[in-house]
């Protein structure tokens, strides 16, 4: 176990990548006014996991992604029970800082939102994946821009409306035109960040490059004196 640097690289990333994830889902339920225009603050950790998603493509490959995507599902589905098991259980009369009511009106709509992200989350995943290799297979190691941002422009704009139809317009707490409005306010912010984060991919990936280069060459002459 982390016997390589490419293993290190790959804890590091998904724990990156898991984090991010998990955090959006906790606090999503909380709407944010940008303008005239309103969003979930559940936005906000997604970039980051635009950015590892792509750095796992490159080095780690589709099957990379989706395992760990997977587990991801998995994981925040866990959150999902354990969230369920917490409102239900009642808090301690006259002790507990936090009364049920208060409870539940954080976290009880955090539940549909991991509902619809679970969902969202899947199939915005798999179409991310599958345009990044569309677009590598046809460019090569050139052009990381167009593979890293042409798959978000894609795989996001199904997250986006996903997410906020099953956890806010489909249980009544939005109408429709909020909710379409939202839901383009939401996808604009994240492919926004996601152009403004592509230098960030190149860096990631330089440092990465390099740094498993160097293992690389520790392991050949290692091998040259054996």
């Amino acid at each position: 176990m982390f016997k390589t640097k490419k293993e290190i690289v790959f804890v590091i990333l998904a724990g990156i990548f898991i984090t991010n994830a998990v955090v959006a889902e906790l606090i999503g339920g909380k709407l944010i006014q940008i303008g005239p225009f309103v969003m979930s603050i559940g936005i906000l950790p997604w970039p980051i996991v635009f950015l590892t998603t792509d750095l796992i493509n490159e080095y780690f490959g589709e099957k990379g992604v989706k395992k760990l995507s997977f587990i991801t599902a998995c994981l925040i589905a866990y959150a999902f029970l354990i969230l369920f098991m917490s409102i239900v259980i009642p808090a301690a009369k006259g002790i507990s800082p936090v009364n049920d009511e208060q409870f539940q009106a954080v976290f009880g709509q955090s539940m549909w939102i991991i509902v619809g992200s679970i969902i969202a989350f899947m199939a915005s995943q798999l179409i991310d994946v599958w345009m990044f290799w569309f677009f590598k297979k046809r460019t090569g190691e050139n052009k990381i821009w167009l593979r890293t941002t042409g798959s978000t422009v894609i795989s996001q704009l199904f997250d986006s409306f996903i997410v906020l139809g099953i956890a806010f317009w489909l249980p009544g707490k939005i109408n429709f035109d909020t909710f379409i409005s939202s839901a383009l306010t939401g996808y604009t912010f994240k492919l926004t960040l996601a152009i403004v984060l592509t230098p960030l991919i190149y860096a990631g990936h330089h440092l990465i490059k390099k740094y498993l280069e160097e293992d690389n060459s520790e392991e050949k002459k290692n091998n040259h004196t054996a």
